[in-house]
C-alpha cells in the first residue's frame, strides 16, 4: 500500500507509518515523504486553516506519487470560548476523494505565547524564550507542555489514526467525494 505524506518532516512520516500499520497490521507499506504546500499561513491560526492545509498537503501529495493515499498534518494555534491552544489537523484523502479527518489533543497555550505569534514569531522560538530553553522545535509544543508525556510523534499519530476510521469503517459513513477540479 503506497502512502504518500505531504511533508519531509519524519516524525509526521513515522506517524503515517505507524498509524497505517495500526489500521491495516501485516499490510505492506510504503511510505513516502514529499515536499508539497499547506497553502495556508506558516502558523495557522484557527481549526479551518489547519484543516485547509492538512487537506491540501493530502491530496497534493497522493496526487505526486500517485498514492493510495495521501496524508496531510497540520498544526497550529486555535481559539476556543476565550483561550488559546496549540492543535494538530490530519487528513487522509485516496484517488476518489473520500477523506477521514482526525485531530490531536489541544494543549494551552499562554497568551504572551499567542501575542508573540501574533507579531510573527513562531511558536518553538516564543516558547524557547520564554522558558529559557532551546528544545523545543524537537521536542514539540505538546512534548514541552506535557513534559514528554505525549510526544509531538504520539499525537500526530492518535491524529492520523482518527482520520484513518471512515476508512476503517467504510459502512457507517457517507461517504461525499470532494470535488477538487
Amino acid at each position: 500500500m503506497m502512502v504518500a505524506v505531504g511533508s519531509t518532516n519524519p516524525v509526521k512520516t513515522e506517524a503515517a507509518r505507524q498509524a497505517f500499520g495500526h489500521a491495516w497490521p501485516g499490510a505492506s507499506l510504503d511510505v513516502e515523504p514529499v515536499t508539497v504546500r499547506s497553502g495556508v499561513p506558516e502558523q495557522p491560526m484557527s481549526d479551518l486553516e489547519c484543516i485547509e492545509g492538512a487537506r491540501n498537503r493530502a491530496i497534493l501529495a497522493r496526487e505526486a506519487l500517485d498514492a493510495e493515499y495521501g496524508v496531510g498534518l497540520e498544526a497550529g494555534l486555535v481559539h476556543v470560548g476565550g483561550l488559546w491552544f496549540n492543535c494538530g489537523w490530519a487528513v487522509v484523502t485516496d484517488a476518489t476523494f473520500r477523506e477521514g479527518i482526525g485531530s490531536t489533543f489541544r494543549v494551552p497555550v499562554p497568551t504572551v505565547v499567542v501575542r508573540k505569534v501574533e507579531r510573527g514569531a513562531e511558536l518553538a522560538e516564543v516558547m524557547d524564550e520564554v522558558l529559557g530553553e532551546n528544545d523545543a522545535r524537537s521536542a514539540g509544543y505538546f512534548g514541552v507542555l506535557t513534559g514528554g508525556a505525549v510526544t509531538r510523534l504520539r499525537a500526530s499519530t492518535d491524529a492520523v489514526v482518527a482520520a484513518l476510521a471512515p476508512f476503517a469503517h467504510q459502512a457507517l459513513f457517507d461517504w461525499l467525494p470532494r470535488d477538487n477540479g
